[in-house]
């Protein structure tokens, strides 16, 4: 865990290399130490309808959806979210400084009591990962 999901304007499918952009968030979220990386999850969600403040195309944004298991600490959670977000910002800093675009993230705990899972991923992957 967790789950991190990138919901993002269909104007930045041609201005924002999404595959490379889960790959750092997926880097990152792993640097942490709070996440074991072969439970890391990024997905990239385009909006093909948006409206962005006064409604002009141009405006675009990507917003960042970080779930996981509860349990961890809230330092260990602000850290996680300030590494994440600090890549993203990163990563997209180039088109924020030329282009109308909102960047946004927020983490939220996963209630364990609903949530149901099984994956066979583990025994696919390199022993240092599983």
């Amino acid at each position: 865990m967790p789950h991190i999901t990138l919901e993002y304007s269909a104007n930045l499918e041609s201005a924002l290399d999404m595959y490379e952009f889960c790959t750092v968030l997926k880097n990152a979220a792993a640097g942490t130490g709070v996440f074991p990386p072969a439970g890391i999850r990024v997905r990239a969600i385009s909006c093909t309808h948006s409206v962005i403040a006064d409604g002009d195309p141009r405006h675009g944004f990507i917003d960042i959806s970080v779930r996981l298991l509860a349990g961890r600490s809230d330092e260990a959670k602000t850290n996680a979210t300030d590494e994440i977000f600090n890549a993203a910002k990163q990563f997209s800093a180039a088109h924020m400084a030329a282009h109308p675009f909102m960047l946004s993230l927020e983490m939220r705990d996963i209630n364990a009591e609903f949530s149901r899972k099984t994956s066979s991923i583990r025994e696919y992957l390199p022993a240092d990962m599983a």
